[in-house]
């Protein structure tokens, strides 16, 4: 597994049960990797103000998460600006998927921000990555004004007929041959 793009780690030992604050901001070089990480145009910026503190079920890691970027319209291929600020509150636990049986289960809302967590440091850079991940539409659109400009533009299926038909004929390098001229 590679290294996260935005990799902030906070070693589990300085953890303790005053939370301890943290602002983070993403650089050029780190927006950049995580706009292909996430498939988006561009990642402008990304910045999390979180506060770690230790509970007796682990490390909780609360605050809000906010960026920029441009993603790519799904129906049109123009460009989305999106604006993201998302509360955090995730809890990661030692205990969380540690005995998980072989069949389905349901998890509770509050199960839902309970992460597993196995090592000697919580990385906030990269909980704030996933935050944005998660907050971004993946079926992003354009707005409605931008959408009427660009099927103004689209071509009939008449109008791609016959401009098909009219470069296939002069860009047929065979045509001179057809009509028997050698």
């Amino acid at each position: 597994m590679s290294a996260p793009e935005f990799s902030r780690p906070v070693p589990v030992d300085r953890i303790g049960a005053a939370p301890t604050g943290h602002r983070i901001t993403a650089t050029p070089v780190e927006c950049a990797a995580l706009a292909e990480r996430f498939g988006l145009a561009e990642l402008t910026a990304l910045a999390a103000d979180l506060a770690v503190r230790r509970e007796a079920a682990g490390v909780r890691v609360t605050g809000r998460v906010s960026g920029s970027a441009v993603q790519t319209c799904v129906v049109s291929g123009l460009p989305v600006p999106v604006s993201v600020d998302e509360p955090v509150d995730l809890l990661f636990s030692t205990a969380a998927g540690s005995a998980l049986p072989d069949a389905e289960i349901e998890l509770s809302e509050a199960d839902l921000d309970i992460l597993p967590f196995a090592g000697d440091a919580v990385d906030v850079g990269e909980v704030a990555a996933e935050s944005l991940g998660l907050a971004l539409d993946p079926f992003p659109r354009a707005g409605d004004r931008e959408l009427a400009a660009y099927r103004a533009r689209l071509l009939s299926e008449e109008e791609a007929t016959a401009l098909l038909a009219t470069a296939t004929a002069s860009a047929n390098p065979f045509a001179v041959l057809k009509g028997g001229k050698t």
